[in-house]
């Protein structure tokens, strides 16, 4: 088919939001011409949006949420709307971010577009709008948000307008994705219309993962990632199963943390472990394979008690497959999904279950030659499956198959 005019809508800036920049990339390397807009929200970003974009087969424009008086207003607008939310009062999609200045520009951008493909809470909610307008959107459903988060954070989420959301883009959208066979089968018994294609969250293969002779360090690292490093992530789990150990090794979290939160890790640690517990700060999306690579064992610490982290695949995972780490992952519905293809590629971790865990883990460090085999599988399981190289064709023809 002939090139096509494509929208994508996102919360947020590009860096932080890498699905939304694979499938533009990938849309646009394919001959469409593809636009994508978000929200000017987090300033460390900015620099890391204008890098991504300088040579980008895409455009990119933002709603601003940052600077001057308007902007001042908006987010004064959403903190209100999430004060009144978290006192007993309606939760609204306003709580969320600037949801009515995101609606006025998607519309004005989407009467001349042949497809809008929406991403995260505000976008989703204003995709229903565009079903209801009669426009084309496809719908990108890589969390399920209205069963996302820990329960202390869900206080004043307008829970049920996000269910009402999923339900009309399940039964009308012309094109639907997610992250699992588990995610699509959970979205597709919750709400039924049409279930979710998967495209998983892989991401190119790193063209230098580590060296296909090289042993795991004399103190293997345990490296885990995300853009906040805080509590509800497994973190406090896996370091009272790693505080047992007794053969050496290293840990390496690495995004945003507040100082009182890894204060608060290390005073949890034995003295001995607490020199060896490194907290590293925020690299940009294109060193961050690198940055994996020089580790050994990586850490998919997903919560299975929260519905939508039990059941997704996250970066993590795909992430260290493809960097040729051996993996760590927390038992949950989308990690079996991954492991089974290949249970050498990592093992599951009883993270609720100290002891368990902390035999789980001596028993791969003390086995140098055993966690080789792990990094080498784990590695042949991303190019196997669980690559962009395959996907990325996938989700092309997943959209020009839409609106054939």
């Amino acid at each position: 088919m002939g090139p096509v005019r494509i929208l994508i809508l996102t919360n947020g800036p590009l860096a932080r939001n890498p699905r939304v920049v694979k499938e533009a990339s990938v849309l646009g390397a394919a001959g469409h011409a593809v636009t994508v807009l978000g929200l000017r929200n987090h300033r460390p970003s900015v620099a890391l949006d204008a890098a991504i974009v300088d040579d980008a087969p895409f455009r990119h424009e933002q709603v601003e949420f940052l600077d001057g008086r308007v902007a001042w207003l908006r987010r004064a607008f959403a903190r209100l709307a999430r004060e009144l939310a978290g006192r007993g009062g309606p939760a609204t999609i306003y709580s969320l971010g600037p949801a009515q200045p995101f609606l006025r520009a998607a519309r004005a951008r989407a009467r001349a577009a042949d497809l809008t493909i929406v991403h995260n809470e505000i976008p989703h909610w204003i995709g229903a709008r565009l079903i209801r307008e009669g426009r084309r959107v496809g719908a990108d459903i890589e969390d399920w948000h209205s069963e996302d988060l820990p329960p202390h954070e869900r206080t004043g989420r307008p829970l049920a307008l996000l269910r009402r959301v999923e339900r009309t883009l399940l039964h009308g959208a012309i094109h639907l994705t997610t992250t699992s066979e588990a995610l699509a089968e959970g979205l597709f018994a919750a709400y039924g219309g049409r279930r979710p294609a998967v495209i998983t969250n892989s991401f190119p293969l790193p063209a230098t993962p580590r060296p296909s002779g090289a042993s795991p360090a004399a103190e293997p690292t345990f490296f885990w990632f995300s853009q906040t490093t805080g509590p509800g992530r497994g973190l406090e789990l896996f370091l009272a199963a790693w505080a047992r150990t007794r053969l050496p090794s290293r840990v390496v979290l690495l995004g945003e943390v507040e100082e009182t939160y890894a204060t608060r890790l290390r005073a949890a640690l034995p003295p001995s472990f607490r020199s060896r517990l490194t907290f590293r700060p925020l690299v940009s999306p294109r060193a961050l394979p690198e940055v994996i690579a020089g580790h050994d064992i990586g850490l998919a610490l997903e919560q299975s008690y929260i519905v939508n982290r039990d059941l997704t695949i996250t970066n993590k995972i795909l992430q260290y497959l493809g960097a040729g780490l051996a993996v760590v992952a927390s038992d949950t519905a989308g990690q079996r999904e991954v492991l089974k293809h290949d249970p050498a590629a990592g093992l599951v971790l009883p993270l609720h279950e100290t002891t368990a865990a902390a035999a789980a883990l001596e028993g791969l460090v003390a086995d140098p030659a055993g966690l080789r085999a792990r990094q080498l599988a784990a590695r042949r399981l991303a190019e196997a499956r669980y690559c962009w190289e395959r996907e990325g064709p996938r989700l092309v023809a997943l959209v020009e198959a839409a609106l054939g």
